[in-house]
């Protein structure tokens, strides 16, 4: 199970990765629609895959998450292995 939940939150961060880079990228091509689609595109699946991490696994952060349950789940430190 922890395998699977590393596993999506390496996506999440490669997603958010690509999601400032566009947006350093369109602070000085601000008319390349491909790049604002593109941009628009990776925001959908950004929301998607913390949506089902935060489903399966609880929330990522105390900001914006949708779980009622945020103090009860284990926080990162307290998972043996000390992957945070």
């Amino acid at each position: 199970m922890l395998n699977k939940a590393n596993n999506l939150k390496h996506r999440i961060m490669a997603v958010r990765f690509a999601i400032w880079d566009l947006h350093l990228y369109l602070d000085t091509h601000c008319n390349d629609t491909a790049a604002e689609e593109l941009l628009k595109k990776y925001e959908e699946q950004y929301k998607s895959l913390k949506e089902e991490y935060e489903c399966q696994y609880g929330c990522i952060s105390s900001m914006g998450c949708k779980c009622e349950n945020w103090l009860t789940k284990p926080f990162p430190w307290d998972n043996s292995g000390g992957d945070c």
